[in-house]
């Protein structure tokens, strides 16, 4: 089976321990994958067809990791 590459977290988010009541706190958010698939199907909602729509936004979201890697 295939693992899909979702590219990490796009806005990850770390707070440290200080000592001071401030507790240790880490926030992936969504991965890279979710956010271009979201930049993506900006572009292809005109189309009406929004499951279409959304496989589209997530095959361009692949195309753009691995366009990265090159």
């Amino acid at each position: 089976m295939n693992e899909i590459n979702t590219g990490g977290p796009a806005f990850p988010r770390n707070i440290l321990d200080h000592g001071h009541g401030v507790t240790t706190v880490h926030e992936s958010g969504m991965t890279l994958r979710d956010y271009f698939a979201a930049k993506a199907m900006q572009a292809l909602l005109h189309k009406n067809y929004f499951d279409v729509a959304a496989k589209e936004a997530y095959q361009m979201a692949d195309a753009m990791l691995k366009a990265r890697k090159e």
